[in-house]
C-alpha cells in the first residue's frame, strides 16, 4: 500500500502546478523525455492496453512543423518551447495484448470492431496524456497541453508510416516561465459538481 505524498509533493503535481503558456530557455532532453515516460507508463490503463503513441519533437523543424497545423496562439507556443509531444492512440491497440496483458491470451479478441477498439484507445491515451501531465511535473517539467490543431493533417505529418495512429491532443513541455501564465481560474467546491449516494 502506498504512503501518502507530503505537501509538497501535492504542490507540486496539482495545487500550485500549472498550464504553461511560455518557457524558460532550461532544455529537455532524450534522456528527460526516457525518464518522465517510464513513469506515466505505469499509470493504469483498460486490460493495460498501452494505447498512447507519443511523438516528442526536440528539434526546431519539428516543433514548426506541429506549429503550422495548430490554430491561433497555439502555434507560437509550440514554436517557442523547448519540447513538444503529439499523444495518439494506437486503433490496433489490441494487436499488443498477448505480450501486455499475458494472463489473458485471449484479451485481444475482447476489441472486435473499430468503433469499440477507437473508444477504448482514445479513454485510455487520455488517460495516458494525464499520466505524461503528472509524471513531467513530478520530475520538475511544466506542460500546456492543447487541442487547438488540425488533427488530420498531423496524422499525416507524423503517423503517415502508422495510419492506425491518429492524434488525441498536444502539448509543449519545459520549464515555466511564471510572466507567462494567468491569475489560476475558479476550481469548484466539492459540494457543487459531486454527489455521495
Amino acid at each position: 500500500m502506498g504512503q501518502p505524498l507530503n505537501d509538497v509533493a501535492l504542490d507540486t503535481i496539482f495545487r500550485t502546478a500549472r498550464s504553461y503558456n511560455g518557457y524558460t530557455d532550461a532544455p529537455v532532453t532524450e534522456a528527460d523525455i526516457a525518464r518522465i515516460y517510464d513513469l506515466l507508463k505505469m499509470g493504469p490503463t483498460s486490460v493495460n492496453q498501452q494505447s498512447a503513441r507519443f511523438v516528442w519533437i526536440l528539434s526546431q523543424e519539428g516543433k514548426d512543423r506541429l506549429a503550422s497545423f495548430a490554430s491561433g496562439s497555439n502555434a507560437d507556443k509550440i514554436r517557442k518551447a523547448p519540447a513538444s509531444v503529439i499523444i495518439g492512440y494506437d486503433m490496433d491497440f489490441h494487436e499488443h495484448l498477448p505480450e501486455l496483458f499475458p494472463h489473458a491470451p485471449e484479451a485481444r479478441n475482447w476489441f472486435p470492431t473499430d468503433e469499440g477498439r477507437r473508444e477504448h484507445a482514445f479513454r485510455n491515451s487520455s488517460l495516458q496524456g494525464a499520466y505524461f501531465i503528472i509524471a513531467a511535473r513530478a520530475l520538475g517539467f511544466d506542460t500546456g497541453p492543447m487541442s487547438g490543431f488540425d488533427n488530420a493533417k498531423v496524422d499525416e505529418a507524423f503517423f503517415a508510416d502508422q495510419p492506425r495512429v491518429k492524434s488525441n491532443f498536444i502539448s509543449t513541455l519545459g520549464v515555466g516561465d511564471p510572466s507567462t501564465i494567468y491569475d489560476r481560474s475558479p476550481r469548484p467546491a466539492f459540494d457543487r459538481f459531486n454527489r455521495v449516494i
